[in-house]
């Protein structure tokens, strides 16, 4: 696994700093669910994901961290609403996004927060979020899916059955990592690919929505552990 690429991270500097107010702007903002977590968020994910792509000429990875999901505001918020989960623990965040749930796990006194992802801008995103909260998180990329998920006394990954394919695979990941005495923590709004007879549910929060294209202003969030 690697830090953050430096093509990518001083784009995303370069776009922290540009001047302007429009919709295709990154803003440092408090996390609705999770106010003590600032992050730097895109006004419209869409909006700034077109110029982008416009401006490289070529298909750029969805922003996915450029909003605040739901599944990773229950599971930072949860974090830090019992810090025992996480105080004087290794933290690995899986898929991290923003690196909302890694910075919540450091807030709430890890001893190592590692947060990863395959998205170089993701990994970007968690550096320059890291910053902007004052914690040490180690961005790392690379995918995880086939290791047995032991790396570190708590794993937590918030939002990541968003997709049958991806649960398919990050499912059993979940599982070894479970078997091999890690615990596991998963915060999930139900996009369609919840397995109730494998993961039980520990917390339920409402959530208000910020990510794009979603009918109703909040949504009903789960955290999750293997059962």
């Amino acid at each position: 696994m690697n830090g953050p690429s430096t093509a990518a991270l001083a784009e995303l500097e370069r776009e922290i700093d540009a001047p302007g107010d429009g919709l295709d702007r990154l803003r440092l903002v408090p996390t609705p669910f999770v106010p003590e977590v600032r992050l730097h968020l895109a006004e419209d994910a869409i909006v700034w994901w077109a110029r982008m792509e416009a401006a490289a000429g070529r298909a750029l990875p969805p922003p996915f961290w450029a909003s605040a999901w739901a599944g990773g505001q229950a599971l930072a918020r949860h974090l830090l609403d019992h810090p025992d989960l996480v105080a004087g623990r290794r933290v690995l965040d899986l898929a991290a996004g923003s690196g909302l749930v890694a910075i919540a796990a450091a807030l709430g006194g890890a001893t190592q927060v590692v947060a990863n992802d395959v998205d170089p801008y993701a990994v970007a995103a968690v550096t320059v979020n890291a910053r902007a909260n004052r914690v040490r998180v180690q961005a790392r990329s690379g995918d995880l899916l086939d290791d047995d998920g032991t790396q570190a006394e708590l794993l937590v990954a918030g939002d990541v059955l968003y997709d049958g394919e991806l649960a398919d695979r990050v499912l059993p990941y979940l599982r070894r990592a479970a078997q091999g005495g890690t615990q596991v923590l998963v915060g999930d709004p139900d996009r369609g690919h919840l397995p109730w007879d494998v993961l039980e549910v520990v917390a339920s929060y409402p959530v208000p929505t910020t990510e794009p294209s979603v009918d109703s202003p909040v949504r009903r969030v789960q955290v999750l552990r293997p059962r």
